[in-house]
Formats: C-alpha cells, sequence, structure tokens
C-alpha cells in the first residue's frame, strides 16, 4: 500500500470536498475495471482485476486521510459512472479506450495531497488499458474497419453529388437519378477494387509460399555444400543464420515454414466476400444523401435534410474512428464532419457556377 502524505495543517473545507470527491471516484473506477473483468477471462481478466486492487489502494489513501470526516457515500464523476454502465452492459474495447482517456487525465500529479506513487500509477495504468485496449483493435475484424471507412466514402461522396448537382438547378427527378447513379457507380467501383486488390494479394501469397514439393529434394541434398542455405539467405537471414536454420531442416526434411501460408490467406479473407462487404458498406453509406429526395422532398428543404442526415452519420463514423485509435473521439468526429462538410461545400459551389454559366 502506497504510503500516505497527510497534508501539514488541518485540511480545509474545500480539502474535504475534493478528497471526498477522489474517494468515490477511485471506488467507482475500481468497479469499472471489476465489471470489465467480468467479461474476460485468462490473462485479461487478472491485469484488469490488478487494476481494480490499485484503485482500491488509491481509495484507501483518500480514506485514511478523511479519517473520521469521511461523510456521507458520494458518487463518482459523470464520466466514471458512464463507463461503469457501459462496462456492465458491453464491456467492448470502446469502454476501455475511454477508459484509457480517463486515466491519462489523472490530477494526482499536480495535487500536493496524492503521492508521488499514486502519481506513477495513474500514468501506468494508462499504458496497461492503452495494451489492453490495442488487443481488443487487433481483434476486431477487418470487415469491423471496412465497414466504417466504406460507409464514410459513401456519405461524403454522394453527398457531394446530390449537393453539387442540385445547386446547378436541375430538376429534382435528375437530382435522384444522380445520387442513385452515384451509389451504384460507387459501391460497384469499391466492390471491383476490393476484390482485385484481395485477389492480387492472395496470389502474391501464394507465389511467395514454399512449394511443398520441395521437401522430397531435401534427403539427397550434399550437405557438405548444403545449398538449403542459400534459400534462407534469399528470404532475408543472415549466413551464419542461414546456416544454422538450414541444418536445422535438414534435420526434419520440412522446407515449408512453420507458419504456414493457411493462415495468412484465412487472413486476407476471399476476393469475393471483401467484394460483397465493400458494395454494402458503401452503398449503406451513400443511399443517406438520396433518402429525402426518394421521399419527396426539394430543393432547400431537400439540401438541408441530407446535410442534417449526413452530418450526424459523420459524427458517429468519427467518433468510431477516434475510439478505434485511441484518440479523443470528439475531436475526430468533428475533423469528419469538417471534412464531409469541405467536400459538399465545393461541389455546391461548382454547381451553383455550372448552373449560372449555363442558365
Amino acid at each position: 500500500m502506497s504510503a500516505t502524505r497527510p497534508s501539514p495543517s488541518a485540511p480545509t473545507a474545500s480539502d474535504l470536498r475534493r478528497w471526498r470527491q477522489y474517494l468515490a471516484d477511485e471506488k467507482a473506477e475500481a468497479a469499472v475495471y471489476r465489471d470489465l473483468a467480468g467479461r474476460r477471462s485468462g490473462e485479461e481478466r487478472a491485469i484488469l482485476l490488478a487494476l481494480a486492487e490499485a484503485e482500491g489502494r488509491h481509495e484507501q489513501h483518500w480514506f485514511d486521510l478523511l479519517g473520521d470526516q469521511v461523510g456521507k457515500p458520494r458518487r463518482g464523476d459523470f464520466r466514471t459512472r458512464s463507463l461503469g454502465f457501459l462496462a456492465r452492459r458491453f464491456g467492448s474495447v470502446f469502454v476501455l479506450a475511454l477508459a484509457q482517456r480517463a486515466e491519462a487525465r489523472s490530477p494526482y500529479e499536480s495535487d500536493s495531497d496524492a503521492t508521488p506513487a499514486m502519481a506513477a500509477d495513474e500514468r501506468i495504468h494508462a499504458e496497461v488499458v492503452r495494451g489492453l485496449a490495442a488487443r481488443g483493435r487487433n481483434r476486431l475484424s477487418g470487415t469491423f474497419r471496412a465497414a466504417v471507412f466504406g460507409a464514410n466514402d459513401g456519405l461524403v461522396s454522394n453527398l457531394a453529388l446530390v449537393i453539387g448537382i442540385s445547386a446547378s438547378g436541375v430538376p429534382n427527378h435528375v437530382v435522384l437519378l444522380a445520387g442513385v447513379a452515384g451509389l451504384l457507380a460507387g459501391a460497384l467501383s469499391m466492390g471491383a477494387g476490393e476484390y482485385v486488390s484481395v485477389r492480387s494479394q492472395r496470389e502474391l501469397l501464394e507465389a511467395s509460399t514454399p512449394d511443398p514439393e520441395s521437401n522430397s529434394a531435401l534427403p539427397h541434398l550434399d550437405v557438405d555444400a548444403n545449398e538449403l542455405a542459400l534459400v534462407y539467405r534469399a528470404r532475408g537471414l543472415t549466413p551464419d543464420d542461414a546456416a544454422a536454420r538450414a541444418a536445422e531442416v535438414l534435420n526434419d526434411h520440412s522446407l515449408a515454414d512453420q507458419e504456414g501460408s493457411v493462415d495468412r490467406h484465412e487472413a486476407v479473407g476471399t476476393g469475393f466476400g471483401a467484394a460483397i462487404s465493400s458494395f454494402c458498406f458503401f452503398a449503406s453509406g451513400a443511399v443517406i444523401p438520396v433518402l429525402p429526395y426518394l421521399f419527396g422532398l426539394e430543393g432547400i428543404a431537400a439540401l438541408s435534410v441530407a446535410a442534417v442526415l449526413v452530418g450526424l452519420a459523420l459524427l458517429g463514423t468519427g467518433a468510431v474512428v477516434g475510439l478505434l485509435s485511441g484518440g479523443p473521439p470528439l475531436r475526430r468526429a468533428l475533423r469528419q464532419l469538417g471534412i464531409g462538410f469541405g467536400a459538399a461545400a465545393v461541389t455546391y459551389l461548382l454547381g451553383l457556377l455550372f448552373g449560372t454559366s449555363t442558365g
């Protein structure tokens, strides 16, 4: 348990309020980690329980300082209670990302009533939670990331298209047709591009996978010349490491790498599956700017509704990207919104110019 550092004089009312709030926050943070641990197993569960134990030591520090002036139990701050609510119901990587940011904002380094050990604990806790969040991010499938970025592409590109066409002054049905055409063209382009990309990657993996038929040549190699070492030198090993690796392979007569190529191919996925996913993700975003026109809205009303709907969606995808990257969700959301609306504004001005010059 970390040693306490009593206040040099009798605590003021402000000190007592601050200590009581710290005590409540530490209790709430420990509960968050216990709730997260309850939804995990193995090493991650043990790490989260250890974090909860550390928060318990911090809680004891404030309890000792308060002594018989603990007062009525308080609730943790809103942010920590929100994390607890999410942890009990979801326990996802998003909760860990938020907990990481909460740990990084600890006030203990600037508070003379907290010990240096407590301030150091909080800084290290942020790194521990960062590591756990990174594990969760790595477990998120590429499909999930593709969903976020594919939908965002559809939102921005089709909003820009619809707004630009609408600003040129063409009839409502032309704007609708342009929006639907943009949706289909973009989604098909994304799907085709993803198919080619994944197929090409699989073909490259196949080309670089050791030929299992090469194993039949191993028993007949000249051990003294040991040309097998050249294989490993070609793969990037130093001459000494290549010779050692070749000696091992000659003993077990297996040239193929232990990792094999099956897992790598599975990680890449299939071209057809990637194409369908990309098509659907892009279309899910691109359909949003078209919705007001599908429901019969026209002119400024349709543009306004489309902008609001897309703005909300951009804020959502930006926040998700922020959580996945460990960055501030609000800042990422606003950045996404700014980029999307910036592109739409440019095409709107071009549409106005085009409509004026041809009118």
